[in-house]
């Protein structure tokens, strides 16, 4: 299966067409404010194309994610500090399966950016961005034999009731289209369901499907 990512860098330039200034509500001394536009802004090493290829190349989709077919876009939201480093990465939707971590290291490794001014001094710049994960062409049907044979578990939420995966082959069939599936999140089975017990699996998820 390929891999696909893609950057929507024009909603970065949209966001840079009116001068405002947005002070963390955490951080309100001098100096820390943060610019959501500015006189000139942040610049990647070689421009916002070269920023695509950077993510492109470098996003190593999450094993987990690979597996079950997760298909999202993720809303990251990110700061240029006055030093050009990239910080506070975060995601403001979730897709799950460790796509956000991944997301969160990819861009607080970036190189460092040329920073933003204004007023002709370095200042701290937030940008939103869309980072999609794709997995091939076309509909991605995911396979409960690749689930059972993958070193991890899964618990299926299905109209608000949970279900092991041999109860949930009964309702969805041996393979179902991937994108009924809303999220993907670690599963820790606080109230120790026995059902719901998987010792010998190196993570156990749980696969929340979209309602009808």
């Amino acid at each position: 299966m390929k891999l696909f990512c893609f950057l929507a860098t024009g909603i970065i330039s949209c966001q840079l067409l009116h001068a405002q200034v947005y002070v963390n509500k955490d951080t309100t001394k001098k100096g820390k404010e943060i610019f959501t536009a500015v006189e000139q802004v942040p610049e990647f090493p070689g421009g916002y194309e070269a920023f695509s290829k950077y993510l492109s190349k470098n996003l190593k989709y999450p094993a987990v994610a690979r597996l079950i077919g997760i298909n999202g876009r993720l809303v990251m939201s990110f700061v240029v500090e006055k030093d050009g480093h990239v910080a506070d990465a975060t995601p403001r939707n979730c897709i799950g399966a460790g796509c956000e971590a991944e997301a969160v290291r990819l861009l607080e490794a970036s190189p460092v950016w040329k920073p933003g001014i204004q007023d002709g001094k370095p200042v701290r710049v937030q940008y939103s961005i869309p980072i999609s994960f794709t997995v091939g062409n076309g509909q991605q049907t995911t396979d409960l034999r690749d689930l059972r044979s993958s070193p991890y578990g899964f618990v299926f939420k299905i109209k608000d009731s949970l279900y092991t995966i041999d109860e949930a082959q009964k309702i969805l069939g041996k393979r179902f289209p991937a994108d009924q599936i809303e999220v993907a999140e670690p599963f820790y089975n606080y109230n120790k369901i026995e059902k719901f017990e998987m010792p010998d699996k190196k993570e156990v998820y749980l696969l929340i499907f979209k309602k009808p």
